[in-house]
């Protein structure tokens, strides 16, 4: 795919939506953008509205007619619209499984009646307690049991890809799924529990920086920049559609070791103090130890990998949030 394209984003006041919006703008392309704003934010956008190639429609993906319209102006469909935080999934499964499930399903039968390639946001999530790190997109998953709220939102997400690469197989739609391993940048809100905007406003307000569990458990993080380019890739490239891609970073990370460095990165006299998953989350929460990708397989496809390291997401997200704060205080 070639030329100037028009993209609709779902969720496009989100953190990665409006960071993707804005990449999109720089290169020339168009942008629609559907958010209800539940967890986007216009602050996100701010910078855009006045931009006359971008449009921001505040509605549900549920509705019909705003959807419909938008998708018809449209090349190229993102759909990341989507429940978000584990603190959400544990608290409002109700919410999450029928928001991920339903607003998937609204997303594609528009997508099919215009037959716009659609990539789909998906999540590590779906790995589960899968124990063979790297997980490769092709690995077998094992999810907890179903009286543990935290899986719905892992099945969800399975249902969303399940039904995405089954409209590619039965109708022959152009969709491409993506699991997302813990992307991160400015913007990011700590408010459904993000790890490193959360650590980061701790220590910035040297207030107590809380490890939830013993802090051994370890992840690998995404500067939005990369995400950002691997889905314009992937979004671009002709035999991408009826696969699923891993999008995430390679270096992997205890989370009491990151609060650590953030600590020292940020030169606070916060203390580090760890707190039980039964303090942090209400009954239902169950955690991973690991959550590692292998990036091999679109990285054969576009030539991705992620280019920004540990050291500089952090430093990006320090310099936001100082700026926030004293944007706050003036």
């Amino acid at each position: 795919m070639s030329g100037r394209h028009t993209w609709l984003i779902t969720g496009g006041a989100g953190f990665i939506g409006s960071h993707l919006a804005e990449r999109l703008l720089e290169k020339g392309d168009a942008v629609l953008a559907i958010d209800d704003l539940s967890t986007g934010s216009l602050d996100n956008v701010a910078g855009l509205l006045a931009n006359p190639n971008f449009q921001l429609a505040s509605a549900s993906i549920t509705d019909e007619v705003v959807l419909d319209r938008m998708a018809s102006q449209a090349n190229i469909i993102v759909h990341l619209a989507a429940a978000v935080g584990v603190r959400m999934i544990v608290e409002r499964p109700v919410h999450t499984i029928e928001t991920n499930v339903m607003g998937t399903e609204a997303v594609l039968k528009a997508a099919l009646r215009y037959r716009r390639r659609t990539l789909i946001a998906s999540t590590s999530e779906v790995y589960g307690k899968g124990s063979k790190i790297p997980f490769a997109e092709d690995d077998d998953v094992l999810l907890g049991s179903t009286a543990r709220s935290r899986w719905s939102y892992a099945a969800s997400k399975m249902v969303d890809e399940f039904l995405g690469l089954a409209y590619h197989s039965e109708f022959g739609l152009d969709v491409v799924p993506f699991r997302l391993f813990n992307t991160v940048g400015p913007r990011q809100s700590g408010r459904y529990g993000m790890v490193i905007p959360r650590f980061v406003r701790q220590a910035l307000s040297n207030e107590p920086m809380t490890v939830h569990g013993d802090g051994k458990q370890s992840r690998c993080f995404c500067d939005v920049c990369d995400v950002t380019m691997a889905l314009i890739g992937l979004a671009l490239h002709p035999a991408s559609p009826g696969r699923v891609y891993n999008i995430g970073g390679v270096e992997e990370i205890g989370i009491l070791d990151l609060a650590e460095r953030i600590r020292t990165a940020t030169g606070s006299k916060s203390e580090i103090t760890l707190v039980p998953y039964s303090d942090a989350y209400p009954p239902g929460f169950e955690d991973m130890q690991r959550r590692m990708p292998d990036v091999t397989r679109i990285g054969k496809l576009i030539g991705w990998r992620p280019t920004v390291g540990l050291d500089d997401i952090l430093r990006r997200v320090i310099d936001f949030e100082r700026g926030r704060v004293a944007r706050d205080d003036s």
